[in-house]
């Protein structure tokens, strides 16, 4: 990786002096005038022109005008969020906040969406970073200049792309300071914008808005939906990926699991959703195992669940357990038809007017009624749901929403989620599992060290629900014949 920048990276591009600092330990001494003026001119002009708004932007301005009607006669602040430091002039890669995605259809950093109130309604301006100058050098001399990182779009160009109102966002802090009225934002992604509305805002009218804009997500409309299903097709293939390589990962690793399914997410979308879980082995039994650093055996289990991110932040969740060798063992069969069961009853109870906990109660009901028929629990089964002993081998919920965010909906109000009723165009994970920790002493040997999870993006529809990722097989016979198929 190069490092001849003149600029320390840790300033960001709009606060910079027009006298660019050098860097430390750079090579070269500084810069001539003779060099400062040849890379000033010769330069072509590449502003685009006619540009067609993008695919979500009716969308965004529904959602815009929706925000405005719950809040009216206020100023509404939604970043997206600046770049982090990953490892000293290093940064992570950048992802919008969701609520500023969501708003815009925008993902640069830096970006900063204000409603101003007027008499009927609000007027919507995103600020963003303009084109790198020429005339000061900042084009080459920053660590964020595009010939470093890559060109951005004008301010014109960004407000045909969005539909909306674009201005210069290193002005906007000092025009927040100057702001009156009420005003509210949503924390945590912008220090900055945070800084200049320290005495304009409360952290309980904050907090209002972040829980109205989690709400907002949970219908999904037309274009979100067809995202969510591309992010579900693209893991399909991604998973089938994984299956035809199997071979390579026992030689290696769940690193090359990881690895090809990360290929597939990166070369079809924007990247994973959440970091992929490429649990086998014993490893299934961690629910969050991301480590992927583990053996891959025939004759064990793996549980892979991944999910790619569309370009427009929607993430796909799915797992499947698949045996290593293509073949489920008698015990590693029963244990996974038994979570096939329960999914398939939870999957039954999503519906328009059901209550969201009856998938949940569909599933945690059978996978009781098997913990006690195979006498690793005292019965009656309502006994057993009623202490939740069933817990010590499901571990966690059945599903959750899903969306921008792969937990998606998160900060609504309790009422308004878990405890709310399902509506057509709500998307939903269903994913019940058993997990028998290799180190369990309450369940016989051959149990110890078997974590098998399914899971399914469900969409609610007016009838009932489509299982969004039914292109990859559940039951255990069909799954042992595709895998069959596709390692030919």
């Amino acid at each position: 990786m190069s490092e001849e920048l003149s600029l320390t990276p840790e300033t960001p591009e709009e606060e910079q002096p027009k006298k660019h600092k050098q860097r430390k330990n750079g090579l070269y001494p500084g810069v001539s005038d003779e060099l400062a003026e040849s890379m000033r001119t010769g330069w072509a002009d590449t502003e685009l022109h006619g540009l067609e708004p993008i695919a979500q932007a009716q969308h965004t301005a529904a959602r815009r005008a929706a925000l405005s009607a719950r809040f009216p006669g206020e100023r509404l602040v939604v970043s997206a969020g600046r770049l982090k430091t990953r490892s000293n002039d290093t940064e992570y890669p950048f992802r919008a906040s969701t609520e500023y995605a969501y708003l815009t259809g925008d993902q640069t950093e830096n970006g900063v969406l204000v409603l101003e109130p007027t008499t009927d309604g609000h007027t919507a301006t995103v600020y963003l970073l303009p084109r790198s100058d020429r005339e000061n050098g900042e084009f080459w001399l920053s660590g964020q200049g595009e010939l470093w990182v890559g060109r951005r779009h004008s301010l014109t160009e960004a407000e045909q792309l969005l539909g909306i109102p674009v201005k210069d966002v290193r002005n906007v802090a000092d025009e927040l300071r100057e702001a009156t009225g009420p005003v509210r934002n949503v924390r945590g992604h912008d220090a900055v914008i945070e800084e200049a509305l320290t005495d304009k805002v409360t952290a309980e009218r904050d907090e209002e808005l972040r829980v109205y804009l989690s709400e907002a997500r949970a219908v999904k409309d037309e274009f979100e939906i067809g995202e969510l299903q591309k992010a579900v097709d693209s893991t399909v293939r991604g998973f089938e990926d994984v299956v035809k390589v199997l071979d390579k990962a026992e030689a290696t690793s769940e690193r090359y699991i990881e690895g090809t399914f990360f290929l597939r997410a990166r070369v079809e979308g924007n990247d994973v959703g959440y970091g992929s879980i490429c649990a086998a082995g014993a490893h299934a039994c961690t629910l969050h195992w991301v480590r992927n650093d583990g053996a891959v055996r025939s004759g064990d289990l793996l549980l892979l669940d991944a999910g790619v991110e569309t370009h427009s932040l929607y993430t796909a969740d799915v797992t499947r357990t698949l045996p290593i060798n293509g073949t489920y063992s008698e015990i590693q069969r029963k244990i996974y038809d038994a979570v096939y069961e329960s999914q398939e009853a939870g999957i039954a109870a999503v519906k328009p007017g059901a209550k969201f906990r009856d998938f949940h109660d569909a599933s945690q009901h059978v996978l009781a009624e098997k913990l006690v028929e195979w006498g690793l629990l005292e019965g009656p089964v309502e006994r057993v749901l009623e202490l939740g002993l069933q817990r010590r081998w499901t571990l966690h919920g059945t599903g959750h929403m899903l969306g921008m965010d792969v937990h998606d909906c998160a900060a609504a109000r309790t009422e308004a989620y878990v405890d709310g009723t399902l509506e057509p165009g709500m998307c939903l994970t269903v994913e019940p599992g058993l997990y028998f920790q290799a180190d369990d002493l309450t369940v016989p040997e051959e149990y110890r060290g078997i974590g098998v999870r399914i899971e399914d993006d469900i969409l609610v529809t007016e009838d009932g629900n489509r299982n969004m990722s039914a292109g990859l097989p559940r039951q255990a016979d069909e799954v042992e014949a595709w895998m069959a198929r596709l390692k030919g």
